[in-house]
């Protein structure tokens, strides 16, 4: 080795097992619209929650005795790399389980576009996409545009991880 530090893979995929627990527990919070409003199809949250979580806690609990208690700035860069591009995947699953966007590149474009806070949709009407579904759309942007990742910074340390290294590969710019 010529002095560069390793990524602990494991690491990194028990980081992203953990973010997509957090994102289920998430997609729960639309679930009263769903049955408040009587859709058609209230369930398709919890369908997605019980994938994204039960997903997320596997990944999670078969890596967390693999970690170790700080990650450096390579594995910082790579957990923000792929937690972005898998919450986006796990995120376009109640648009597909519900029908509401049957198809799987309109689903990941409008959750790729929340979870970045781009702005762009494929919906050409909002206001009639179920309530449910669209208070779970509307918590996509809450998300991105606060930064799960600089979000965790408060959660991690109680979980014994640094998480400098995170927000510092999520601000743009020199450290």
């Amino acid at each position: 080795m010529t002095g560069k530090a390793e990524i602990n893979i494991k690491q990194v995929i028990n980081l992203i097992g953990f973010f997509l627990v957090l994102e289920g527990l998430f997609m729960l919070l639309g679930l009263p619209f769903s049955f408040y409003y009587h859709e058609e199809r209230p369930y398709s949250l919890l369908f997605s929650f019980l994938i994204t979580s039960g997903t997320g806690g596997i990944i999670w609990f078969s890596t967390h005795n693999k970690i170790k208690d700080t990650i450096n700035k390579r594995e910082g860069f790579l957990v923000v790399s792929l937690t972005w591009v898998f919450i986006s995947v796990f995120g376009t699953l109640p648009f597909i389980i519900s029908g509401a966007i049957p198809s799987f590149t309109d689903a990941f474009f409008e959750s790729m576009s929340g979870f970045t806070t781009t702005g762009a949709s494929i919906l050409s009407d909002v206001e009639v996409f179920p309530k449910g579904l669209h208070f779970w759309r509307s918590m996509t942007h809450w998300i991105g545009g606060m930064g799960i990742i600089v979000l965790s910074v408060a959660v991690l340390p109680f979980l014994g991880i640094g998480g400098l290294q995170l927000y510092s590969a999520e601000m743009p710019g020199v450290t």
